[in-house]
C-alpha cells in the first residue's frame, strides 16, 4: 500500500484522482480515513457521495460515507450513478464537496475515487489531493464527534434529466433511431429517463449496469471494444451510435454507417455548435491536435486558447478565460454552465440537435473535417524513458526549423503536418499524435518516421504497442 521513496506516500493516490487495486492498494479501511480525512481538509459540512457499478463500490462507499460522517458531516448519498451526477449534485446542492466511487475505464479488479470542492472543483495533486493524502498517512483527522452526521439518500435523478435537457431545444429534435451501448456500467441507470422526454427510437445495448462486465470493461477508446456499437447501427439502420465508458463522464459517437468517430472532431464540432448560441466566446481546446479544432472555432466567431491537457487543467483554464466550452481528443467535453465539469451525455444532446437543425446526418457533418484535417489517433508505446525519447525526435527535427511549443510533452508544427509528442500523466506510455492538412498519406509517412526514431532510442529494448 505503501511506496518507498524520500516521503511516504501511497499507491493509490494518482495525479488526477485515487485509484488501485482491492484491496492491495485500495479498501474499505482506507476509504474510511479518505472520508476523515477529506472532512478535516476541506471543514466540510456536507458531502455527495456516488459510485460505479463495480463490485466493491457499495463496500467502499459505505465505509467512505461512515469516515465522513464520525468527522461531523452529512452525507447526500446519490446510489448508483455517473461521475458527473456527482459534480451535478455537488454544484446544484451548493454542498461543500463529492466524491465519486469509480475507476472508470480501468481493468476489472481496481477502484478508486474522484474528488471535488465546492461548485465541484477539481481536487487533484496541486490543489488538495496531496495534502489529503498526508492526513491519511499521518492520521490527521479532526476528532470523531459526539454528534455525527447523517447520511440521506437521494436517489431521485429528475433534476439531473432536467439540467441535461435544457442544453437543446427540444421542439427542434428529429425522431432518430439512436443505438445506445452503456456497455453494462453506470450510463444504463440514467439514460432511459433521459430519452423518455425525446423523440428518439433507442435501441439499448448493454443497458443493465453489471459489475462484473461480462461484455469486458466499457471503454470505447480501444478499438476492438467498438464493433458490437458499430454492427448494431448497421444492423438496425440507426441514424446515431452512442457508447459510454464505465462512469460515463465520456461518450463515443458512431456515424449511421458505423463508423467510429474521433473525439478529436467533436470538439470543434461542438465548439461550432455552442458558438452558434453564444458567439464570441472562448473555447479551450488541449494541443495533441489542434488545426481542425483552431479552423472551427475562428470560423465560428469564436476564440481558441491551448491548454495542458488533462481535467484538472483545462477546468482551470475555462475558469480563468471564462470559456464557454472545453475540449479534449480522448472525449472529455466540459461546459461553463455544467460548473467547467465534464459531461458524457451533454455532448451526444448537442449533436443531435445539430443534426436536427441542419438536416444534415452525422457523416456529413464530420467527413469533411476528416478530409481537411487527417490525423493519426492517439498512438501508444511503452518506453524506457519518455524524455529521452522526446528530445531525440525534437532533435531529429529542429534542423527543419518547426514551431515549437511545450504546453505538454512537445509539439512541432510545419507547413503540412505537425505533431505532439507526450508522456502520459497517469501510465508510463508516451503517446504520439500526428495530422496534416488534408494528406492523409503524409500521416502515414511521418508515422513511421517518428516510429523508427522512437526504437532507434530503445536500441536494443523491445518497444512495445499498446491499446489507447
Amino acid at each position: 500500500m505503501f511506496m518507498e521513496g524520500r516521503e511516504k506516500t501511497l499507491q493509490c493516490f494518482k495525479a488526477y484522482d485515487i485509484r488501485g487495486k482491492v484491496p492491495e492498494e485500495l479498501n474499505e479501511n482506507l476509504a474510511y480515513q479518505v472520508g476523515r480525512a477529506f472532512v478535516s481538509e476541506l471543514s466540510a459540512k456536507k458531502v455527495v457521495v456516488g459510485q460505479d457499478v463495480r463490485l466493491e463500490s457499495p463496500e467502499i462507499a459505505s465505509s467512505l460515507a461512515r469516515g465522513i460522517v464520525d468527522s461531523g458531516a452529512d452525507v447526500l448519498d446519490i446510489g448508483l450513478c455517473g461521475t458527473e451526477e456527482v459534480y451535478f449534485s455537488t454544484f446544484h446542492h451548493e454542498v461543500d464537496g463529492g466524491i465519486m466511487v469509480t475507476a472508470s475505464h480501468n481493468p476489472k479488479g481496481y477502484n478508486g475515487m474522484k474528488l471535488v470542492a465546492a461548485g465541484a472543483r477539481p481536487i487533484s495533486g496541486d490543489s488538495g489531493l496531496k495534502d489529503i493524502e498526508r492526513r491519511v498517512i499521518e492520521k490527521d483527522f479532526k476528532k470523531i464527534k459526539p454528534e455525527i452526521g447523517r447520511v440521506t439518500k437521494m436517489l431521485d435523478k429528475s433534476l439531473y434529466v432536467q439540467h441535461l435537457l435544457s442544453y437543446v431545444d427540444l421542439s427542434l429534435l428529429k425522431p432518430f433511431k439512436i443505438v445506445m451501448d452503456a456497455g453494462n456500467g453506470s450510463a444504463g441507470a440514467v439514460i432511459k429517463e433521459i430519452v423518455e422526454s425525446l423523440p428518439f427510437e433507442c435501441v439499448f445495448l448493454n443497458e443493465v449496469p453489471d459489475g462484473t462486465f461480462p461484455n469486458g470493461v466499457p471503454n470505447p477508446l480501444i478499438p476492438e471494444n467498438r464493433a458490437v456499437t458499430s454492427r448494431a447501427v448497421k444492423e438496425h439502420q440507426a441514424d446515431l451510435g452512442i457508447a459510454w465508458d464505465g462512469d460515463f463522464d465520456r461518450c463515443f459517437l458512431f456515424d449511421e454507417y458505423g463508423e467510429f468517430i474521433e473525439g478529436y472532431y467533436l470538439v470543434g464540432l461542438l465548439a461550432e455548435t455552442l458558438l452558434t448560441k453564444s458567439p464570441g466566446e472562448k473555447i479551450i481546446h488541449d494541443p495533441r491536435l489542434t488545426w481542425n479544432t483552431i479552423e472551427q472555432v475562428q470560423k465560428a466567431g469564436g476564440i481558441p486558447i491551448q491548454s495542458k491537457t488533462g481535467h484538472a487543467f483545462i477546468k482551470e483554464r475555462m475558469r480563468r478565460e471564462d470559456a464557454i466550452y472545453g475540449g479534449e481528443m480522448s472525449a472529455h467535453h466540459y461546459f461553463k454552465s455544467f460548473a467547467y465539469c465534464d459531461s458524457g451525455m451533454i455532448p451526444w444532446l448537442l449533436i443531435a440537435e445539430l443534426m436536427s437543425k441542419t438536416d444534415k446526418k452525422l457523416s456529413d457533418l464530420v467527413d469533411a473535417r476528416v478530409r481537411a484535417f487527417p490525423c493519426s489517433g492517439e498512438i501508444n508505446y511503452t518506453v524506457d524513458d519518455a524524455s529521452k525519447v522526446i528530445e531525440k525526435v525534437e532533435d531529429y527535427y529542429s534542423s527543419q526549423k518547426p514551431i515549437v511549443d511545450y504546453t505538454d510533452g512537445v509539439s512541432l508544427e510545419f507547413d503540412n503536418w505537425r505533431m505532439n509528442l507526450r508522456a502520459s500523466n497517469t501510465e508510463p506510455l508516451l503517446r504520439l499524435n500526428i495530422e496534416s492538412r488534408g494528406d492523409k498519406n503524409l500521416v502515414l509517412e511521418k508515422v513511421k518516421e517518428v516510429e523508427r526514431l522512437v526504437v532507434d532510442s530503445q536500441k536494443e529494448h523491445h518497444l512495445q504497442y499498446v491499446s489507447p
